[in-house]
């Protein structure tokens, strides 16, 4: 067993050594997680706490598993988790599979000065803000002077709130985030479709495939790798929603179909009761949660397409 473990570790050396401009660029990532993503972990025993300020994290009294009681016993923390659970479902069903489409649909483009222009303007969007895109949702769907309400007028129809009516919200949530994200998205799947044999094409199209099946039998398969790896991140963070999204388009009006997790942290911490130990408790059990689901996706992204996962 020593002389195993001294075998090791003299491997590990030896790939050290070998690619240290490597790992060199890599320790200021290093130091970045260490600072901003482990280190405030030790803050998670708030949630254990009845934390103030004055007396500090140390100083604050302990309460055990009371304010985990206290979230899964208010009924608007059970809201905001159904609230979440459906946004991301939907985004899961919708807005995920889309940049698939849209990348395959682009690769397929003939014509390469108006692919790389629809692909230039598809991704814009990702640069702008939410507070700006908010905007410019605001701007179409005004009750009095959008866009959208002066042609429902036009052609005889009566105007309408979209952004103060609840049924409504989650559509226009799950369309901006599709024109938001959908071109920056597809990058990902361009590539990875670039890395597709050319002569399986070839060997097809002589074969008499058409374009469908092409797409179908080598194009999917051939990027069902990086799928599977963008579908078990996206399974993991499915109870983390876009918090800036949902805080730039939501109203009072809509809460209860708008509220989600993370708003209601944000709202309890810091908004309303400054009940920072309920926010932590609350934050704490969304991240196990979304552990588990990373590692239930995981397991079974290994199971069917044939080993292939993020570890």
């Amino acid at each position: 067993m020593t002389a195993k473990r001294s075998a090791s570790a003299k491997k590990r050396r030896g790939r050290l050594a070998r690619y240290w401009e490597l790992y060199l660029l890599f320790l200021p990532v290093f130091i970045w997680y260490i600072i901003y993503c482990y280190l405030p972990m030790g803050g998670l025993v708030i949630a254990f706490k009845n934390f103030t300020p004055l007396k500090g994290v140390f100083g604050s009294n302990w309460v055990g598993m009371a304010n985990f009681i206290k979230i899964f016993s208010a009924p608007s923390f059970l809201t905001a988790v159904k609230n979440t659970v459906i946004i991301s479902l939907l985004n899961l069903a919708i807005v995920f599979p889309i940049p698939i489409l849209f990348a395959i649909l682009l690769n397929e483009l003939s014509g390469r000065h108006f692919k790389k222009l629809v692909q230039t303007v598809s991704y814009l969007p990702h640069f702008i803000s939410w507070s700006v895109a908010a905007s410019l949702v605001y701007m179409l769907l005004a009750p009095s002077t959008g866009a959208i309400n002066n042609l429902i007028a036009a052609l005889g129809g009566e105007a309408k709130n979209f952004l103060g009516t609840s049924r409504y919200f989650r559509t226009i949530l799950i369309s901006s985030s599709i024109w938001k994200g959908m071109g920056w998205s597809a990058i990902v799947y361009l590539a990875a479709i670039t890395g597709v044999d050319e002569q399986l094409y070839e060997a097809a199209y002589i074969d008499g495939a058409t374009r469908l099946k092409r797409i179908w039998h080598i194009t999917l398969p051939g990027i069902s790798s990086t799928i599977s790896v963008l579908l078990i991140l996206q399974v993991g963070s499915l109870l983390s929603t876009n918090f800036d999204q949902i805080f730039a388009l939501a109203n009072s009006t809509v809460m209860d179909v708008a509220e989600t997790i993370d708003y209601y942290i944000y709202r309890v911490g810091l908004q309303t009761s400054n009940s920072f130990s309920v926010a932590t408790a609350s934050g704490m059990v969304k991240s196990v949660i979304g552990l588990i689901l990373v590692t239930a996706a995981n397991w079974g992204s290994k199971k069917i397409d044939e080993g292939e996962g993020i570890w």
